[in-house]
């Protein structure tokens, strides 16, 4: 099994196979499964984003029990539909995307956790964008979701993914790496830039913690999601221009590992700090759940 970022790229050089055939060789090992069950697994995952996307700008659009989120994913549609926006179209299609699956998943809708719930809207944000754009057809898109779960799998193994243990870096920091690096390959990028899209995209996240309001995968997991899609492309488009990270990607990784494991407990997943812990923050709370505050929460 893969255990670096160096080690695939390398690998991949040295054989001209592509990081999305590395993955899918290595699943098949390490599963016991047959090339064409793994890419159907793929493929269902696929089906499941696209149809959380869908479904976020139906009717409505989507919103969550408590009033915190939704809809937002049908506001930003109808606002790039105007034209005349600040940021590119492209870019606002992976915000849109973004938003809308984060919305389902408030909803408690099924989405694909990627690497997790509250980061499932980052890589299908990017991956719907991008394939607009380079006309990607469905094996396309499937080898991007393989890129992506190739690079997740070297943070998992080294570090974290789950903002409980290292904060909403190792989450939407995570899912904006792993998607820079499949955007990279998908637009015909080498492994290289692949590596620095994603040292770069995970870098740039450094030190964001968690802290969801109330506890909840709402206030601001949401919009960290748009964030991170915006991020990813912007860290591809980087790399793709030749523009190298001089940190390496497995350096980074451990960074965030270092990082989150200094972050005080408030800031990891806990609905005690950051934006958490102001004072509408609090009161959402007690609003939605009807609990006094506690001495330690103030």
């Amino acid at each position: 099994m893969f255990m670096s970022i160096k080690e695939i790229v390398e690998t991949s050089q040295q054989t001209n196979k592509s990081l999305s055939q590395l993955m899918l060789e290595q699943e098949v090992e390490v599963s016991g499964k047959t090339e064409e069950e793994v890419l159907e697994g793929m493929r269902q995952n696929l089906v499941t984003m696209e149809k959380a996307v869908a479904r976020s700008i139906t009717g409505d659009g989507v919103h969550s029990p408590t009033g915190l989120t939704g809809g937002d994913a049908l506001k930003m549609q109808r606002y790039r539909q105007k034209g005349n926006t600040l940021s590119d179209d492209k870019m606002l299609k992976a915000v849109q995307n973004a938003l809308g699956t984060n919305e389902v998943n408030a909803a408690m809708g099924v989405i694909c956790a990627t690497p997790t719930a509250g980061a499932s809207g980052t890589i299908p944000g990017v991956l719907f964008s991008v394939a607009d754009t380079l006309k990607l057809d469905e094996d396309a898109k499937i080898r991007f979701l393989l890129t992506s779960a190739l690079f997740g799998m070297i943070v998992a193994n080294n570090a974290m993914i789950a903002g409980a243990v290292g904060g909403c870096q190792a989450e939407v920091g995570s899912a904006s790496a792993m998607a820079a690096a499949a955007a990279v390959e998908a637009a015909g990028g080498t492994p290289e830039q692949s590596a620095h899209a994603f040292s770069t995209a995970l870098g740039n996240l450094l030190g964001l913690v968690c802290d969801p309001v109330a506890g909840l995968v709402e206030v601001p997991c949401v919009k960290r999601n748009a964030i991170g899609a915006g991020n990813a492309l912007i860290a591809a488009d980087m790399a793709l221009a030749g523009i190298e990270n001089i940190i390496p990607a497995d350096e980074t990784i451990e960074a965030m590992r270092k990082i989150g494991k200094q972050m005080p407990r408030e800031l990891r997943e806990t609905g005690l700090g950051g934006t958490a812990g102001t004072p509408t923050g609090v009161a959402l709370k007690m609003r939605i759940f009807g609990q006094d505050v506690s001495l330690e929460e103030q």
